[in-house]
């Protein structure tokens, strides 16, 4: 990492970051845009301010110390990881190449495990304003994201200031299967991937998109793949055979790219050579 202290805030030159890339792709939810390439957001209880510089590869961490640097916000946007070579190993597919070209700054962040399962709970059938909203009401409550163990007391009903309708149910069962110890986060973290798939589906209300975004975002499972409509159209059109070799084990940071790309990037089908 190379950094420097700059009065009260954190100088970083890192390569392979785009804040809107990687803030605003639909992997968090507690990211909003302040300004020109600047987001204010939140990990648990620790807050941050964060910008684009003028010079290219430099982001400022407001008000933040070395020691909150290198403790948290380092791992969160996970700057140890050499994006530049993942890049270059999915590069050997024509498609994921010009998908890495035209999104090169997504980042996956290393999200806490319940946070991430919690949110992505939430999330099912919802937008991302609304999604947004009802974790915005969560935190507001408790003063930070609580933890399974702040919410053992937590029914449907005195969840109804969230206004998240049917999931509260679901978010009240997963707090349930958590502390019981059905659910293990840190074992989840750690065993065979369609075990860990299984597993989180045992909560009421997580089904395989809702498992595959919490393995990847919240577990750091890279290959978990979560397959929403955009990814399903890059499958039967680009990869009706299956992901590429290249993409082994890191088919959730290939799903990243993919997706910005054909979401935002107006590419036409009719272009790739994988088209049936």
């Amino acid at each position: 990492m190379n950094y420097t202290k700059s009065g009260n805030d954190i100088l970083l030159k890192q390569s392979d970051l785009d804040l809107d890339e990687t803030l605003d792709c639909g992997q968090a939810f507690r990211w909003e845009k302040t300004g020109d390439k600047t987001y204010h957001g939140a990990f648990l209880d620790d807050q941050l301010t964060v910008s684009e510089e003028s010079e290219k590869g430099v982001f400022r961490f407001h008000d933040t110390s070395a020691e909150d640097f290198e403790n948290i916000w380092a791992d969160y946007f996970d700057l140890s990881t050499d994006y530049g070579e993942i890049k270059k190993r999915l590069s050997e597919d024509e498609t994921l190449a010009k998908a890495c070209s035209y999104a090169g700054g997504i980042r996956i962040l290393r999200q806490d495990s319940w946070e991430a399962l919690s949110s992505f709970i939430i999330s099912q059938n919802n937008n991302i304003p609304r999604i947004k909203g009802i974790i915005g009401r969560l935190t507001e409550h408790y003063g930070g994201y609580p933890s399974p163990e702040d919410m053992r007391e937590e029914t449907p009903e005195s969840l109804a200031y969230l206004r998240s309708g049917f999931r509260a149910k679901y978010l009240t069962d997963a707090v349930a299967k958590v502390l019981s110890g059905e659910i293990d986060l840190e074992k989840i973290r750690e065993m065979p991937i369609d075990e860990a798939r299984k597993t989180l589906q045992t909560i009421k209300g997580v089904g395989p998109k809702v498992a595959e975004c919490s393995l990847l975002f919240g577990f750091y499972r890279t290959e978990a793949f979560p397959i929403d409509v955009w990814v399903k159209r890059v499958m039967a059109n680009w990869y009706p055979n299956g992901m590429p070799a290249c993409s082994k084990g890191i088919e959730g940071i290939a799903q990243q790219y993919l997706f910005h790309y054909i979401r935002t990037s107006g590419v036409e089908f009719e272009s790739s050579p994988h088209q049936l």
